[in-house]
């Protein structure tokens, strides 16, 4: 299909309603804080001490949680990887994906899932015109795809290679036998070129390389004026093979199976998966958890030797996670179609120089739109185009914050909503649809779509006037259905 062929599906609209902006559109004085912000891709809450889990070591984000303000209902405004950082890098919803143009030679199609508006004002734009260093650091392989351009406003920045499927390295050198031998993934030829071999080291893999650029930074601008500094590392997003320290923490000595280093998005009743592999790839992942712990606190120490802790404002947040069958369907992976909270449930953390709201566990329903407008109040800056977030910093300090009703998201041609009582998805034909009731002592072992009709019109009309009246419509193929088999 071509590329302007997509567009000629798309319903018009109005333009999206701008949600409240923060307190730095409204003329609040600079902090001239410095500010770090950390992504980690495909990080689950259920993996994480904060949020919880006494299986997973997490000894610093522990740690950071202490210090920080903890949100509790954190989601995404939309998904997947470049949708999100759309958002990230811009402070304006990328919801409902208006307007969305496959650009070439990118190995992802999907709505929304374009550059950024060469007419749209970024947050590293603003900052730097307000006299802020910033630095741009990461490993996730989409930032390079050519016509992308997320290093607007960044003076420094660093892509680290050799992540996942970044056409990186060739495989030709490897045997492609012993490849088929250990891995259960068509990725296999792949991931052991971009690591170098068989046997990586720990610096082969890239999260280390990324925090250690990251840290290059911290220690190169410790004279300077205020700094914007933004870390995005893949992991533990696919590919989960973890680096042999982490992997047994976690691993099942007994197991003789291959190595799965992705899953089917699809459910375990489609495409099946041996419990004993399931848990080795649950294995890797946390593995993984691990090693991003391990060098987001690597980072934290570099923070504080250099003397900026108690000048710098810290936010960690993931962009999604993902699905170990651990849900009524068996959901593995994050497909569109099955929008459970392993997929919308996100970590966000915030971290005020002054300690204001250390170990506050937050009930609010935020977004991953809240992070950018929380980044420009710190700094009282608003990038051209305005912002459409809300600052998180007066639940830290005391202020006032207008608490949302709902949210709503969109991934591929699927949508998905929640508020107090409900949580609901959908594809944007209103077809495949499951509601739940949050209010249920187990909200996610039954779906009320057939005895909740209200609910679902409601769940319905809010999306819609989140959209603009219509949710833009393209033709894609077998991307957004996971058939409804419930257990």
């Amino acid at each position: 299909m071509q590329r302007r062929e997509f567009l000629k599906s798309v319903t018009s609209a109005p333009a999206i309603v701008p949600a409240a902006a923060s307190a730095a559109s409204q003329g609040v004085n600079a902090r001239r804080w410095n500010i770090v912000v950390v992504v980690s891709d495909t990080l689950r809450t259920a993996f994480l001490g904060p949020y919880g889990s006494t299986e997973v070591q997490t000894p610093n984000l522990d740690r950071f949680a202490r210090e920080a303000a903890v949100f509790e209902r954190a989601y995404p405004e939309a998904l997947p990887t470049i949708p999100t950082r759309r958002t990230l890098h811009s402070g304006r919803r990328a919801f409902p994906f208006r307007d969305y143009e496959p650009i070439p030679w990118d190995n992802v199609y999907l709505p929304g899932w374009q550059p950024m508006s060469p007419d749209e004002g970024t947050i590293a734009e603003a900052l730097d015109k307000a006299g802020y260093r910033c630095g741009f650091v990461s490993d996730v392989p989409h930032y390079f795809v050519p016509a992308q351009n997320f290093t607007r406003g960044f003076r420094q920045w660093d892509f680290v290679r050799g992540n996942a499927e970044d056409r990186y390295r060739s495989p030709a050198p490897y045997d492609a036998a012993r490849i088929t031998a250990r891995y259960e993934s068509a990725r296999g030829p792949m991931h052991v070129a971009n690591l170098g071999g068989f046997d990586p080291s720990e610096m082969d893999f890239a999260t280390p390389r990324t925090f250690t650029s990251a840290m290059r930074f911290l220690e190169e601008n410790r004279h300077t004026g205020p700094f914007y500094l933004y870390v995005d590392t893949f992991h533990p997003h696919e590919s989960w093979e973890a680096p042999r320290k982490y992997y047994d923490m976690y691993r099942d000595p007994g197991y003789r199976g291959k190595t799965r280093l992705t899953v089917a998005y699809s459910t375990l009743h489609q495409n099946p998966i041996p419990e004993a592999g399931l848990q080795d790839i649950r294995a890797h992942y946390s593995g993984l958890v691990t090693m991003v712990d391990t060098w987001f606190g690597k980072l934290m120490d570099k923070l504080e030797e250099t003397g900026k802790k108690e000048e710098t404002l810290v936010i960690f947040v993931s962009d999604h996670g993902t699905n170990f069958a651990d849900n009524l369907e068996q959901v593995t992976g994050k497909p569109a179609g099955a929008l459970y909270p392993g997929t919308m449930h996100i970590p966000l953390m915030v971290r005020h120089p002054s300690g204001s709201g250390a170990g506050k566990r937050l009930q609010h329903l935020v977004y991953t739109l809240d992070v950018p407008a929380t980044v420009c109040d710190s700094a009282g800056v608003t990038p051209d185009g305005g912002l459409e977030g809300k600052s998180l910093l007066p639940l830290l300090e005391g202020g006032h914050f207008e608490n949302r009703e709902y949210l709503t998201c969109r991934y591929s041609n699927c949508v998905w909503y929640r508020d107090e009582r409900s949580w609901y998805f959908s594809n944007v034909h209103w077809q495949n649809t499951r509601i739940f009731d949050l209010e249920a002592s187990d909200p996610f072992a039954r779906t009320i779509a057939d005895r909740a009709p209200e609910r679902v019109r409601h769940a319905r009309r809010r999306i819609l006037e989140d959209a603009g009246g219509n949710l833009p419509k393209y033709p894609l193929k077998n991307t957004d259905k996971v058939k409804a088999t419930f257990i």
